[in-house]
């Protein structure tokens, strides 16, 4: 039987990358994402995947997606926590508390309820078990210039990671967080022309191919559940990371 995850934002960047990429390893693929058009289209594509267009911030419509999964698959074997937004660079002065709110719910309790609806179906089903895979971020490290929101919010994530790989224990259910930085997607583009650094200065950044993300949420989703990487960085290499102030 083929194993069974869920993508939240696939329609796009990094999520569809993982997307194609499990699609590719036989996996059964439910994709979440608020726009249904990017969705349908990879489902029809590709006979292991499954639409499932829905708001990460409406727990009913959350609980609405991974219950057709259920019903489609029979059990949710893991799930990855991708889908965020960042805010444009400022000082916290600069920026709406607007947009502060919605950074923190799409990027944090977007991921609380996704994880919320998944870890609640791997406890229930039989055999128990499975896998919670959360998007974090070279911010859950340190900051980029400008970005109270984004990286309080993967600051936050990496609490919701370590607080669901204790809690999963008794019921199987591993999690682990990935640490991204500059994969090429839309949002990084602008890492090629150049983005504000912690010395006032604007450099153009080094990226990296998305497909090395595709390639190493593959790996961790692909472990037994007796192993578990509980946090990985994968990052362009020379992009300021260490040292990054």
């Amino acid at each position: 039987m083929a194993q069974t995850i869920i993508i939240t934002g696939a329609g796009r960047g990094i999520g569809k990358a993982c997307a194609e990429a499990f699609l590719e390893a036989g996996w059964q693929v439910g994709l979440v994402g608020r726009t249904a058009e990017p969705l349908q289209a990879m489902a029809a594509a590709h006979a292991g995947a499954l639409a499932l267009p829905c708001d990460v911030t409406d727990e009913a419509q959350v609980d609405a997606a991974f219950d057709t999964a259920i019903a489609a698959w029979g059990r949710i074997d893991a799930l990855f926590n991708n889908a965020g937004v960042s805010v444009m660079g400022a000082t916290i002065d600069e920026i709406a508390v607007d947009d502060w709110r919605r950074c923190i719910d799409i990027n944090l309790t977007g991921s609380f309820i996704c994880a919320r609806a998944a870890f609640a179906r791997m406890r229930a089903q039989d055999p128990q078990g499975g896998r919670i895979i959360n998007n974090g971020s070279i911010s859950a490290h340190v900051p980029r210039w400008g970005s109270t929101p984004y990286t309080a919010s993967k600051h936050a994530i990496t609490g919701l990671t370590r607080s669901l790989s204790l809690d999963g224990r008794p019921f199987n259910i591993a999690c682990g967080q990935i640490d991204i930085g500059n994969a090429l997607t839309d949002m990084a583009a602008k890492m090629t022309k150049g983005v504000p650094q912690a010395d006032g200065s604007v450099k153009v950044e080094p990226v990296m191919d998305v497909s090395n993300v595709a390639r190493s949420v593959l790996h961790m989703a692909s472990l037994p559940l007796d192993a578990n990487v509980q946090f990985m960085t994968v990052m362009a290499t020379a992009m300021p990371f260490i040292g990054r102030g």
